[in-house]
């Protein structure tokens, strides 16, 4: 009789398979968590976050039920699939939370963000500032002899595209609102 020549981990279906199923992919996740408003409750699902060195890459939270004291709070996080189910699991447990949705898996959603751009700059810089701002559909909200302040509203990628193409032309300050988003559909 001849010995089984079974290397550990051969095949996934072995009993002797010891490689680990974890994935080191790094996925960017929109998560909608509702909460209690009242005080203290951002803190704890911000503490969440950084106690165990997880990034925030976007929030935002604003009252949507005032009747029923409930606000929505929208974070932009990346990490592994691991990570993610950790995250949305941790929120879970915590007292005030009502309810976690993971947008990104749940469906398809519409993501949105506010921006206002300053640029600082005169002559054809000026001019070229404000063609770009009509082919973005951007608005003018403030206006000098030598600056402008546009605003913005789209998705993240539309908001960096155009903030790149206004580094050249003199962008000073932007301020970003952060992503809000809901699902599509019913």
């Amino acid at each position: 009789m001849s010995a089984l020549h079974i290397k550990k981990g051969a095949t996934k279906h072995s009993a002797y398979n010891l490689r680990p199923t974890f994935s080191d992919v790094q996925e960017k996740h929109t998560l909608a968590v509702l909460v209690e408003n009242e005080p203290g409750v951002l803190a704890r699902v911000i503490g969440l976050f950084s106690g165990r060195g997880y990034n925030i890459e976007s929030l935002t939270v604003a009252e949507v039920d005032h009747t029923g004291h409930l606000s929505r709070i929208t974070i932009v996080t990346t990490g592994t699939p691991q990570v993610i189910e950790q995250i949305k699991a941790q929120l879970g447990r915590i007292v005030p939370v009502h309810e976690v949705h993971d947008l990104t898996v749940e469906g398809p959603s519409v993501e949105r963000e506010l921006a206002m751009l300053k640029v600082v700059s005169d002559g054809e810089k000026r001019v070229e500032a404000l063609r770009l701002a009509d082919i973005f559909r951007a608005s003018v909200v403030d206006s000098t002899l030598n600056s402008f302040v546009f605003e913005i509203t789209g998705a993240p990628d539309k908001i960096d595209a155009f903030a790149d193409l206004m580094r050249p032309l003199g962008l000073v300050e932007i301020a970003r609102t952060g992503v809000a988003a809901l699902l599509r559909g019913v």
